[in-house]
């Protein structure tokens, strides 16, 4: 009597069967996921729907849009600084400087190079990823430094960009008042209220731009290099790569991304304005990372938009009838948005630890 070695129709395979079609299932889900974000965000702009108590306004005003548009351009920020924080493990506080770098350097090209909006943002983003690569090779490079030395390199920069600019040499920054925008130099489609549509849409494509971008990188094997060094440092080392080096190109990506978000957030505000050069609004991306989940697909977008949505809610809220009605021990933490936004993160952090997106991870297992 003969035997033969098990094959791939085998016991192995009636193993390996359930893992498989689990993953092709999350896959499917995951695709599911993105096109029906990608329906819901294409329509909003043809909805005359009107939601009072989570708009202003029906969703196609022009105000909601305005909204609509800070929103996505903070996803694809804390998106950007996710790179960093979420899936190398680098915990920055200079990640501001690079969003100032975007708006200030683009709106100054255009005012004193007489560039127009195309030119002086590539100028930008050119120059700007030159000095990521210098600034983040400085910041790695001694003593092959990381966590809380990363951190006090990247913070000094940052205090320094915020510094300069206050200081308004020249007058090139506008101190306090920041740089309102060279509506000259700009497209026609990206000013004015009538076309808040478009800047919507600039927005939009900003952050399908990121999240295309970094999901791409992260399900690449340099991701995967990003993730060994996020858990162990040394291993990575140990198995002849490179930890400086993968390190500085994650560091270079969130820049770069984050120059291109400062030129979006230009437009979108139109201007520049020195507090996007603070360490605090550093810390601000942070929040939004960790509230929607550092390191998943979905977190930073959601921690984001749902951030900037409850700043703008609750800052309304502060000034209404409503509130000034209140007695004093309600109505004067009711009327800063901040006291309320860090009561309520103190409360995620508790319901979800995870962040935001691992909620929906926890049901289905």
């Amino acid at each position: 009597m003969t035997t033969t070695a098990p094959t791939a129709k085998g016991p192995r395979a009636r193993t390996a069967g359930p893992a498989g079609r689990v993953g092709r299932l999350g896959g499917r889900r995951s695709w599911l996921v993105t096109g029906g974000v990608a329906l819901a965000l294409l329509t909003l702009p043809y909805s005359a729907l009107d939601v009072p108590l989570l708009l202003d306004g029906p969703v196609n005003s022009a105000g909601s849009l305005q909204l609509f548009a800070l929103c996505l351009v903070f996803a694809g920020l804390a998106l950007s600084y996710d790179v960093l924080f979420g899936r190398t493990g680098l915990l920055s506080f200079g990640h501001a400087l690079w969003i100032a770098g975007g708006a200030y350097g683009t709106q100054l090209a255009m005012e004193r190079l007489d560039m127009t909006l195309l030119p002086a943002a590539a100028l930008t983003l050119a120059a700007g990823t030159a000095a990521a690569c210098l600034l983040g090779a400085i910041s790695l490079l001694p003593l092959a430094l990381g966590g809380i030395g990363f951190a006090m390199v990247t913070l000094a920069f940052a205090q320094a960009g915020s510094i300069w600019v206050e200081r308004n040499p020249g007058g090139l920054t506008g101190g306090e008042e920041g740089l309102p925008l060279d509506a000259d130099a700009v497209p026609s489609l990206f000013v004015g209220i009538g076309n808040t549509v478009n800047v919507y849409w600039l927005a939009l494509g900003y952050l399908a731009l990121v999240a295309a971008l970094v999901w791409a990188v992260t399900a690449s094997p340099v991701g995967k290099v990003w993730q060994a060094i996020r858990d162990n440092e040394q291993r990575v080392s140990v198995l002849g790569r490179d930890p400086f080096l993968h390190k500085l190109g994650a560091f270079v990506l969130a820049s770069a991304l984050a120059l291109l978000g400062g030129v979006v957030h230009l437009l979108v505000t139109s201007g520049a304005t020195p507090e996007t050069t603070t360490a605090e609004f550093t810390l601000t991306l942070l929040v939004m990372v960790v509230l929607g989940g550092a390191g998943t697909r979905w977190g930073p977008i959601i921690g984001g938009a749902l951030f900037i949505w409850l700043d703008h809610r609750l800052t309304a809220l502060g000034v209404s009838d409503a509130v000034a009605g209140l007695p004093e021990p309600l109505a004067a933490p009711l009327s800063e948005p901040l006291v309320v936004l860090g009561a309520l993160f103190v409360v995620a952090v508790y319901a979800a630890p995870g962040g935001l997106a691992a909620l929906g991870r926890g049901r289905r297992r």
